[in-house]
């Protein structure tokens, strides 16, 4: 089954309208003293981009590979397109995709023997020519995987997660390494793949690659998930339209009342010495804002506003930036 839009129906032949890609129920895995997945419940449909975000330790790596087959958890509910790996084992392997985020492929082997051996693993699948195009290897084809930089082997390892034409597939921070060009172009591949009606996983460190490409986004802390929605559902949950960033120019306290008092000002939060207010009429509050650090006698030296992102949701419900881990 070819990787075209025109394809919605699943390997038994029911239509995917009527199969959940993914559905956990009370999940739940421990290590020793340490609670990694605390009770998760997700449900992801056909044809959607989800994504899963946390920082390192928030229990979203081994979700996901619980939700693979690679781990087994304590207890829930674990299904992927209607079945699960207890059951239909080497039937899954055949209809998922897994990109690692680090994978290791043999160093001798060139590109299109590493594609040709990935494909015998499926019983169906993507001509490997049409794959390495797809991933934009052509030039690399005769090439020996040790040779290939960061990026290139990153393209590969999509290749290899394509190969299978899978109806699921699971995206480990797939763009790592990519130049601009590819990141861009992994992203409307992505796009062609929801038009299949293929159902995507995502695990990524880029706010913006999250907010263009996932339909719902989860975000977890602590084996939790503790915001769940669209990316425009959670960004209007900072409770404002827009950020306002400002620094002072020595380590003074700043009455925050009086800033959070001034009309159109939702909250106030300090990161790294940097003060963040959410507002909603940017016209109407910044120049009050500047009034009131006026009046308190505060010498501004950084100030700054932009649109609420995921990354402003992500810092507030989580108190840390995606990537500083």
């Amino acid at each position: 089954m070819p990787l075209t839009a025109s394809q919605n129906i699943s390997s038994d032949g029911r239509s995917s309208a009527t199969v959940r890609s993914l559905l956990l129920r009370g999940l739940r895995k421990t290590y020793a003293d340490v609670v990694a997945v605390d009770g998760v419940d997700l449900e992801v449909m056909p044809g959607e981009c989800f994504g899963l975000l946390g920082p390192n330790g928030a229990g979203k790596t081994t979700t996901i590979e619980i939700c693979e087959g690679l781990t087994a958890p304590d207890s829930g509910t674990v299904e992927l397109l209607e079945r699960n790996w207890n059951s239909h084992a080497n039937e899954l392997r055949q209809l998922i995709g897994i990109q690692l985020q680090e994978t290791q492929f043999p160093d001798k082997l060139t590109v299109e023997e590493t594609v040709l051996l990935f494909r015998s693993f499926f019983h169906r699948g993507v001509a490997v020519d049409e794959i390495i195009r797809m991933a934009q290897l052509d030039e690399k084809r005769k090439s020996r995987v040790g040779g290939l930089s960061g990026g290139q082997k990153q393209r590969l390892a999509m290749a290899c997660a394509l190969v299978g034409d899978p109806e699921l597939l699971f995206l480990d921070e797939p763009t790592t390494g990519l130049d601009p060009q590819a990141r861009r172009h992994l992203w409307d591949l992505v796009d062609d793949l929801k038009k299949a009606g293929r159902t995507i996983i995502l695990t990524t460190h880029y706010m913006d690659e999250a907010e263009r490409l996932c339909d719902r986004i989860a975000i977890m802390d602590h084996g939790k998930i503790i915001a769940l929605g669209t990316p425009q559902q959670l960004i209007a949950s900072v409770g404002g339209e827009h950020i306002v960033e400002f620094a002072l120019g020595t380590d003074t306290n700043v009455d925050v009342a009086s800033l959070t008092g001034i009309p159109g000002v939702q909250s106030h939060r300090v990161d790294a010495g940097l003060h963040q207010l959410s507002v909603s009429e940017l016209h109407t509050a910044v120049p009050l804002i500047f009034a009131s650090l006026k009046g308190q006698g505060l010498a501004l030296s950084e100030f700054r506003t932009h649109s609420a992102t995921l990354e402003d949701v992500f810092v507030g419900l989580t108190g840390r930036n995606l990537r500083d881990e």
